[in-house]
Formats: structure tokens, sequence, C-alpha cells
């Protein structure tokens, strides 16, 4: 079977519903290798559907041998006030067809045909939310498909070198990979109109750069803010029949359908803003005896609490109303636990993962609701915002076009109304303004009330429905300056020239879109003070362990700020890590770092001791005291599909969790002279951080689950390299020098500080790469192996017999296979005891002049990712079971 002719059935079986005609049009482009800019789909019309058309073309193209610069990495990137993301969800419904349906076999196996190394699934996935949450599959085998589903600040931090709660060495690693061989999908682009700029800022720079590989976006929102689109519905689905009959096809049947559901909209006015959540409380109370799920939105996280406490006050018989809050200030472990576990939520749900609650039930959201979701209600409460934000919300009601949904809008009116609590969002005020306007401009049913339809709503002029948008922040210009200093990540403090990625990322808002910050609780953060925190750099601790999604919860600055204040009168002298926006790490009290203010919270994280409390129902609150037995401190529930643990942490002489690595140990006792303890027999003092290998998302090579020799672990990496250049098509110079770079790359271990460092005893007779986490491992005193790689390899046959080029770009790789060498090895780490002095200065020298020539030859992220193909042998190597130089199921191949 044809997979290029077979769209249709292929289609059906990954995602159980027949393509819509927009969706067999993008297939069609896909297979033609043209990758449209932007595609603006209304809600409720299978937008996310798009991963799983690049996953046929993909599948399409790789069967017929020749996949090009067709991408291998799909990132599909959603609003950070996603709740329950519905890309999530495709992306686990995918990887499970795959695996369960025998006639997608045919597609599974042309997709796994693509990965340099064997493995189970022929698709890597990394989620925003549940079983595959941030793991690191997908960067395992650069040559293997991957969805990576992330936020902005995810996905956009990472792309600008930034990667938020990230160390120095794994930012290259992060840029490289999402930002070569990748098509970025931007859903609800609208939202983040400064994200899209900058994203077409770096398409347009590597076009102008010929980076090594080609990264390519389009935009995905049903409110687009543009006119010019290259993708959409097709002129039969957007121009829907009044009597359709059975001769249409159902997919365009269904089409017309959703387009046209019935919506009407009447409006409420209130003499003040004030006034409008308990008109909206009321509005909902009128639903009470309906048994339908009614639909609450507003924009004000106070507004919503309001509505809450008076429709949970109500009774409906004996039984009070059924009501759910849904936020963006909820946990990641609470958000993720209301589509799994909670009833309400599930009404709402077209595939519930839980029997419904029966009756009347309420959701009462934040703006959280309105992106990303697949909601559909029977009855819609609001108040006004902005024209895209409106559309947004009507889409969550009658979704399917399968009854009557009554929408009630509560508005402010009169010089009152138009007052704000906000300084400065007069703009924001005339927007909710003008799309007043233009709703009451939609014309009206029988009943009186006004078609809020698609259809509808698509038939008010495109322009004005624009200029009712939400006020668009001030977007900065990007430039090569810019690119060029993100791009210096070995140097990870405060640069002169360099700022905090943050404000291209989102563009600078008036006060409608203040500031937020993170919140997360950590163990270590209580237990690790004085000398200890010299001991163990709380940077690196993040690093080998770092925040997931499902442990942080997000709200406005200044609100956490409020919180954080209430927790510092009793504690003042709490130890708190903050975590700048630059990723620089902290260690503070609570007392110290409120009395920086407010502002200096702004899109910064701050982690806390589980004992200062404040946790309430997945929400931060001052007032909330410590409770034993509380879930603060949620760092190892983070599991994969099949529900084992991704890492966890053991004390003392517990079992070493199965199948995982050791990656820190914390010895919480020093001795007399503040030095590390190093008796056995002393107790309840070491703390031992274990990961699963393959999909724990730290450096992948650090330490390996079994001993390996020196040129063994090289033997490995170079096999593993030449099938990875191989599958990859990299001819002369990044073959040769990819391959190279992985068999010597680690040969500066052989020095006798590093054997000792990591505890080996019977050096010289046994040189190791990897100890095994059998080994206590000791102080290195700033030696860097990769600098002394670059010593050795200078007269070695296989480097003599490599070309200029070659030579030149396997020199870089070693230096920068973990994260230094761009653009230098600092003062400290400039030395080799075993040569002189002469020749460290002349490598150290030379290091920042050829990252600067390899850069401007392969570009920023190009030369990033040509990085991170080493890194990823090396990872590989160090999780091969065994200490043979190739494992036996890849000798089989």
């Amino acid at each position: 079977m044809q997979l290029a002719d077979n769209f249709k059935p292929f289609f059906k079986l990954l995602t159980d519903h027949e393509p819509f005609l927009w969706q067999e049009e993008l297939f069609d482009k896909f297979l033609q290798r043209k990758l449209p800019s932007s595609c603006d789909i209304p809600t409720g019309l299978g937008k996310t559907s798009a991963i799983a058309i690049w996953l046929l073309a993909l599948a399409s193209h790789a069967s017929t041998g020749i996949v090009g610069d067709f991408p291998r990495r799909l990132v599909y990137v959603v609003n950070r006030r996603t709740v329950v993301d519905q890309a999530t969800r495709e992306a686990e419904q995918m990887r499970k067809a795959l695996d369960d349906k025998p006639d997608l076999h045919e597609v599974a196996e042309s997709l796994r045909s693509l990965g340099a190394w064997s493995s189970d699934a022929p698709l890597a996935i990394s989620t925003l939310r549940g079983q595959f949450a941030d793991n690191a599959e997908w960067r395992v085998d650069p040559a293997r498909p991957a969805v990576i589903v992330g936020t902005v600040d995810m996905i956009g931090s990472r792309l600008l070198f930034a990667a938020y709660g990230r160390g120095f060495k794994s930012r290259p690693l992060h840029a490289g990979f999402l930002g070569q061989d990748t098509l970025l999908i931007h859903d609800e682009a609208h939202l983040e109109p400064a994200f899209q700029k900058i994203l077409a800022a770096i398409e347009s720079e590597q076009q102008r750069c010929r980076e090594f590989r080609r990264f390519r976006t389009m935009a995905l929102t049903a409110t687009s803010r543009s006119e010019d689109q290259s993708c959409g519905l097709t002129v039969a689905e957007r121009t829907p029949k009044a009597n359709p009959s059975t001769d249409d096809p159902p997919p365009l049947r269904e089409v017309w359908k959703r387009v046209t559901a019935r919506k009407g909209i009447s409006f409420f006015p209130v003499d003040n803003e004030k006034k409008i959540a308990a008109e909206v409380a009321e509005r909902a109370l009128e639903h009470r005896a309906s048994k339908q799920a009614i639909l609450v939105f507003l924009r004000k996280l106070e507004d919503v609490k309001t509505v809450k406490d008076r429709l949970g006050k109500e009774k409906l018989g004996k039984e009070k109303l059924a009501v759910q809050l849904l936020t963006g200030t909820l946990r990641g472990l609470e958000r993720d636990n209301l589509a799994k576990e909670n009833p309400v939520f599930a009404r709402f749900m077209p595939k519930p993962e839980v029997k419904p609650q029966e009756g009347t039930v309420y959701l009462v959201c934040t703006s959280a609701g309105e992106v990303g979701v697949n909601i559909s209600a029977d009855h819609l409460i609001c108040d006004l915002t902005p024209f895209d934000s409106m559309t947004q919300r009507f889409g969550r009601v009658n979704r399917f076009g399968d009854g009557d949904a009554l929408i009630d809008v509560v508005h402010a009116s009169g010089k009152d109304g138009a007052e704000s609590e906000t300084k400065g969002a007069s703009a924001f005020n005339a927007a909710c303004e003008k799309t007043l306007a233009l709703l009451k401009r939609l014309p009206k049913r029988p009943d009186g009330r006004h078609d809020a339809s698609t259809a509808a709503s698509n038939g008010l002029p495109l322009a004005d429905r624009l200029d009712a948008y939400t006020p668009s922040p001030v977007i900065l210009p990007a430039s090569d300056i810019l690119f060029d200093a993100w791009a210096l990540t070995s140097i990870y403090k405060k640069l002169p020239g360099r700022p905090p990625v943050t404000d291209w990322l989102h563009g600078i808002a008036d006060e409608w879109e203040p500031p937020e910050t993170h919140v997360a609780w950590r163990e270590e953060v209580g237990l690790l003070n004085g000398d200890l925190i010299e001991a163990y750099e709380p940077s690196d601790l993040l690093e080998s362990y770092p925040l997931k999604p499902h442990e942080l919860l997000r709200d406005r600055t200044k609100r956490v700020f409020e919180q954080l204040e209430k927790i510092a009168e009793r504690s003042p002298d709490l130890s708190v890590w903050f975590i700048s926006s630059e990723g620089l790490v902290d260690p503070v009290s609570l007392a110290d770092l409120v009395e920086r203010g407010e502002k200096a919270l702004a899109h910064s994280t701050v982690l806390l001791p589980p004992h200062a409390g404040g946790l309430k129902e997945g929400m931060l609150s001052g007032e909330a005291e410590f409770k034993e037995g509380e879930d603060y401190d949620v760092a190892d529930r983070w599991n994969d599909e099949a529900g084992s643990p991704r890492r966890r942490r053991v004390w003392d002489d517990d079992l070493a969790p199965q199948g995982m690595r050791l990656t820190q140990i914390i010895n919480l006792r020093l001795d007399e002279e503040g030095e590390i303890g190093e008796e056995e027999e002393d107790k309840g003092r070491r703390w031992r951080w274990y990961v699963k290998p393959r999909s724990a998302d730290d450096e992948g090579s650090r330490t390996a689950c079994f001993e390996q020799t020196l040129d063994s672990h090289g033997q490995t990496a170079e096999h593993f390299a030449s099938k990875l250049v191989a599958k990859l098509g990299l001819g002369e110079p990044v073959g040769p020098a990819v391959t190279f770079a992985a068999r010597w790359h680690d040969l500066g271990k052989r020095r006798e500080v590093w054997q000792k460092s990591i505890g080996n005893r019977r050096y010289p007779e046994l040189v190791l790469a990897k100890s095994g986490g059998k080994m206590r491992p000791l102080d290195l005193h700033s030696y860097r192996h990769e600098l002394g790689s670059l010593i050795d390899i200078s007269n070695l046959p296989d480097f003599l017999r490599l070309s200029p080029e070659a030579q030149d770009l396997a020199l870089h790789l070693i230096a920068a296979h973990h994260g230094r060498a761009r653009p230098h090895f600092p003062e400290n780490e400039s030395f080799d005891r075993e040569n002189s002095e002469d020749d460290s200065a002349r490598i150290a020298r030379e290091t920042p002049r050829r990252f600067a020539r390899l850069q401007r030859k392969y570009g920023r992220w190009g030369l990033a990712y040509l990085e991170s193909l080493v890194r990823a042998t090396d990872a590989m190597a160090s999780q091969s079971g065994d200490d043979s130089a190739i494992p036996a199921q890849e000798v089989e191949k």
C-alpha cells in the first residue's frame, strides 16, 4: 500500500475520524515539501491534527527513501495559559495507535526506518502534561521522528539558548535540536505576536546564514491577526449549504454543522465593573435545574473565585451544586489530575477519562479555559473581553453543533463601567468596547439573540475584527548581534549587551498583561544550608534534577509577592532559592527576597522548602501552613507511560531503583574542616539521586549504569556516530568530524587526576571512562577532560588523516561536548597538569576563535546541532548495557 495514496484511511486510523478537506490539502502541500507559514482554522475543526498530517507525510517521504529537508521533528507550541492541551492528547493517541493497530504497521515501519538505532516506539514524544511530560526521548536519537509539545516559555527560551530552569551545559543541546530539522507549529499564534515575530526572525536569520539544517515555522490559529493566509478552510468548507444532503461528503457536512452551530448571545449591562461577578453568578444560577453543563468565563481571578464561592453555596434539593474551578494558577500536578480524575470537568470533555458527574455542573474559568483544550459546554456566561478572546470562548460552547447554546455576556456600561482598576488599560478597554459593538452587529435570530456561530462571526469585516483584538504588546526587534550574544552559552553569568529573552518571547505588554512568576517546592532547599551550599552548587543540582511542569505553579507576580510576604511574616529566615529570568540561582532568605520588592520577582522562579507551606488546593496561598503528609515536593512523581518513575531520590542504604543510573550523591554531613566526610559507617546523611536512562532530562552521559573502560566507551560512541551519520546523510567534512569526535572525545580522561576523581584505584592498569556509579566521586580541582582531549588528539594518525575542515570541526565538537567552549574555557579550567602551561594556554586561546569561525560557517543553531549529535552518541554509549564496545542488539542489525 502506497502511503501517499492512502492518506484518508491512515489518517482515520491515527485520529479516529475522517479528514476534512483542508486537512487533505495540507497533506498534499507537505508531500510537495511546501510548508505553509500560517494556517487559519476555526476553533473545533481539528487544528491539532496538523501533527498527524505531518507524521503521515514524513512516513510517506521515508517510504520513498528520500526524506531530504522535510523536518524529522515537529515542535508544537501552546499558549502558557493552556491547562489541558489537545496537542498532548493527539500525540499520545498517535503513539498508542502506532503501537496497537496492525493496519498502521507500514506507517510505523517507515517511521522506524529513520532512526539511527533500534527502538520499540517509532515516534519519540515529549509533551506538556502527563506521562510523556518534558522527557528526553526526543533527543536520544536525533534521526528518529519526534513530537515535542511545550509552552512559549519552555520552547522559546530553549530555542534562544536560554532554556529556563536549565544550566549552561544543556542550553546549546536544546537550541540545536529545536532549531534544526524542525517544523515548529505555533498554536493560537494570535495570543503571542511577539513570539511569532521572533520565530520569523530566527527562520529569516537561518536562511541568511545558510544554516546547516532547515528550521520552518507555521502559525496555527482560529483568530489570525493577519490577512495573508497560505492555508485554511477550503472554499467548500467556508460556504456551508443551508440544507445539506446525503450526497455531500460526511466530512464536509461535519464542517458545516460545526461552523453553523447554534449559539445565541444576549447582553446584560451593569453600571459598575465591580458588579460583574455578582451578575454573572445570577445568570449562571438560572441554569441550576437544567441538568446541563454550564461554562463560566471571567477575566479576573478574583471574580472567578467570587462566582465559584457564590455557586458553591447554592443547593439543588439537598445536594450542593457541582462546581469546578479552572485557572492557570493551578500547579501542574493538580492540573494534570483535573482531566484524569475530576468528574465535573469530565462533563465538558468529548472523550472523558472518568465517569462524568450527572446533573447540572459548572466549570468556572479564567482565560486558561479559552485555548488549547477540547471542551464543549451546553451554555455560556461570561464577561466582556476583546474579540479574539470572545471568539475562543464561543468555540467552547456547542462546539460540535449538537444543541442550541445560550450565551449571556455581562458587561459594564457608562462612565463607571469604562473605568478599570488596572492602570494604563485604556487600549484594552477600547478593544472591549469595539468588541461589544461588533457583537451587536451580528444578525439576530428569531428569539432575539444575536447569532454567534462561526459562520456569522466570519461574516463581520475582517478589518473590524482585527481592530477589536487584544492590543499587541510592544514587539522588540531581534538582530544578528543579539543572536550572537544569546549563543555564548558558556558565559553563563550576566553579560553586557545580552538581555534576558523574556521580552522577545512575549513583548512588552501594558498593565493588562502583567508579569508572572513561577513557584515550586523542593526538599533540598531546606536541607542545604551554610557550607553545604558551597559543596553542592544549586544550579548544578537543578541541572541534574530539573524542575518539571508538574512541580510548578504560575501566577501574576503581584499575587505571588503578596503571598510570599505572608509566609515571610511567620518565617522570615526561611531559606529559598531564587532563580532569575537568566537562570542564575541565588540561595537567599525569604525576608531578603521580599525586601528586594515585587519587580525583582518578575519572570523568575521561587523555590521554597516544603516546611514553608503556602499550598492550598494546588494554588499558592500565604495563609496555608505546612502539614505533614501534604504533597509539596513532588519532583519524584514524574512517571513514564507505564506508570514507572523516571527518577527517584533515596536515602542512605535504601535499595537503588532498578534500571536507573546514579547522577548525584549528596552528603549532608561535613567534617570538622568543612569537607564532605567519607566514612562509610556514618548513617543518615547520604541522599542518592537516580534517573532513568534515555528518558530523564539530564545530560545523558554524566553517569553510566555500568563501568566502562575508556577504549570501549570511545569505540561504542564511534559505532553509534557511524550509524547516525549514515541515517542523516552527513558527508565530508561533517560526517568524518562527528565520527572522529565521538571516538576520541574523552581521551583527556586518561589523566591521573581525572581517574582519581571517580575513585578508580586500579589506575593505571585500568583506565575508565565511566565508573558506573559504583565509586564515590572526589574533587577534580577544575580540570576539564575536554581540554586535555584537545591536546592529546593533535598527533593521532586518525586526526591527521582528516581534511583541514573536518579537523577544525572535530576539535570544536570535542571541546563543546559538555557545553563548554561556547566560546571559551574559563580561566580556572584552562590548565592540564600533565602538559605545559604553554600548550594549555594555546588551546584555550584558539577555542573562542574556532567557535566564532565555525559558527559563521554552520550558523548558530547549525553548530549547536552538530555539537548535539556528538553529545547524543556519547549519551548512548554511556547508557549501553555492558562493557563491550558494541551492544549485542546493534551487532545483530
